[in-house]
């Protein structure tokens, strides 16, 4: 090999280097981001599950009143 050739050869590989570092750092960022986001997506779950917790205490306390209102209305 000449020094050209050797080189061309190091100034890749230091373009390599640099280029895997910057892709590890983009894994890390997307890792992180990942990661906040399942927590987010865990959070709105939770918060899914309980309106519909309220939502069905709700529904059984309208219920509730609907028939005093029509049992109300019978016994007139």
């Amino acid at each position: 090999m000449n020094n050209d050739t050797l080189s061309q050869l190091e100034q890749l590989i230091d373009q390599l280097i640099g280029q895997n570092s910057q892709l590890q750092a983009q894994v890390s960022e997307l890792k992180e981001k990942n990661s906040k986001l399942i927590d987010e997506n865990e959070i709105l779950q939770l918060e899914v599950l309980e309106s519909e917790e309220k939502q069905k205490d709700t529904s059984t306390t309208l219920t509730g009143l609907l028939e005093k209102l029509q049992s109300v209305q019978q016994a007139s």
